[in-house]
């Protein structure tokens, strides 16, 4: 397969931290949009984003996009797109979702079924034949219409990627893995730093921070829906990313990650979510309320997502459970925190302002990342070994400073 488009899906508000993991990947960045980041590669590129970005939703291959601001041009629009091309003549294939968005069309299932006819009068055209049984491979398609601009993408991730396959078990409103991901690239946290999610819930926040710690890629697990594509990227490839993501597992590092709950049976529920991710030996988990907050080193890193009042219904009781984060916090002195939540009253609550917030969108909700950072930890002594000359007896003496 020749070098493509691919469009990589992200939270909104996270498209920096997503440019950079494909820059990192060794791919060229063509568009960053609200919401998703477009950048090239070939067959081998959709392999390594799906098994090794943490922050993607899901990858897709962009097959092409043009103008359309009534259902005839819709039609004629897809019908000129290269479908024979990327479908084989079993495959299966539908609009799996339609998003639009100031746009003149704006009915989905209307765009769906549109779509769907124009893409087997193209089929029809290419293999000669008028039925098609869909017995095959998968290939489902996403659109959207911004501002009359139809963009095209089929979908190889299948399953989204925040789903790495460790999360069984949850507990009220989980954060989603790809934005706890997203969340911790945007902290200057390091492995060899201390961590800790006073409200971990089902522990996305401390597994996500001991798989990047670990170099653990969070697609290494699973599977995606483009390894059923056979005639579009060769088994060696898959193989190779996943051979790769294995090989780069840093088996031996230690790490101080930590994840508190108030709740006993979620902690549990985090601890058998640990073990599937393959982490359970690098973070410690407890029931513990956020009021007993402690911690022996310093300049660690509160990472969390508490309460935001829509799970605690009582306005008098989130206030009073911020003003213990509060308290917890001002306890310890050097550390940094980073609080994701809706709380419109958390600034005031813990009684300090952000040096900055972010606007985030966690699925439909407005979220603001409020971020605290502490003083930085003082500069190591090094010993600094210098050659000098012993003017009494004419010798070189090491001096060590």
């Amino acid at each position: 397969m020749k070098y493509m488009e691919l469009i990589a899906p992200c939270h909104f508000g996270l498209e920096s931290v997503l440019k950079k993991e494909i820059l990192d990947l060794g791919y060229e960045i063509s568009k960053v949009e609200d919401g998703k980041v477009t950048f090239l590669g070939d067959a081998q590129a959709i392999c390594y984003a799906n098994v090794f970005l943490r922050t993607a939703e899901r990858v897709l291959l962009k097959v092409g996009s043009f103008p359309a601001t009534t259902y005839d041009e819709l039609f004629e629009g897809t019908r000129a797109l290269p479908w024979e091309e990327l479908l084989p003549e079993d495959g299966k294939f539908w609009v799996a979702k339609a998003n639009s968005v100031r746009s003149a069309l704006f009915s989905p299932s209307d765009i769906q079924s549109i779509m769907k006819k124009a893409m087997v009068e193209r089929m029809k055209q290419s293999y000669h034949r008028e039925w098609f049984e869909e017995t095959g491979a998968q290939f489902p398609l996403r659109v959207t219409l911004m501002k009359d601009e139809v963009t095209v993408g089929l979908d190889t991730s299948g399953v989204s990627l925040h789903k790495r396959g460790y999360r069984k078990s949850t507990a009220r409103a989980p954060i989603t893995e790809t934005l706890a991901a997203a969340l911790i690239m945007l902290t200057p946290w390091k492995a060899e730093r201390s961590l800790i999610d006073p409200f971990c819930g089902s522990g996305t926040f401390p597994i996500e921070a001991a798989m990047i710690a670990a170099d653990m890629a969070p697609g290494m697990n699973r599977t995606f829906l483009a390894q059923q594509w056979k005639h579009l990227i060769a088994e060696r490839d898959w193989k190779d990313a996943f051979e790769e993501a294995s090989d780069r597992v840093r088996k031996d590092i230690r790490t101080d990650i930590q994840g508190y709950d108030i709740d006993p049976e979620v902690v549990s529920l985090a601890r058998e979510n640990a073990v599937r991710a393959g982490v359970d030996g690098m973070i410690h988990l407890q029931a513990r309320p956020v009021s007993a907050l402690s911690h022996s080193g310093k300049y660690g890193y509160i990472i969390t997502n508490p309460p935001y009042g829509e799970r605690i219904g009582d306005k008098d009781q989130i206030a009073a459970l911020y003003r213990e984060m509060g308290e917890a916090f001002a306890r310890l002195d050097t550390w940094s925190e980073y609080v994701i939540t809706a709380y419109e009253q958390a600034e005031k609550a813990i009684g300090k302002k952000a040096f900055k917030n972010r606007k985030i969108y966690n699925g439909m909700m407005k979220t603001y990342f409020y971020m605290f950072p502490g003083p930085k930890p003082p500069a190591r002594r090094r010993e600094n070994t210098q050659q000098m000359h012993d003017p009494a007896n004419g010798q070189e003496m090491l001096k060590t400073t």
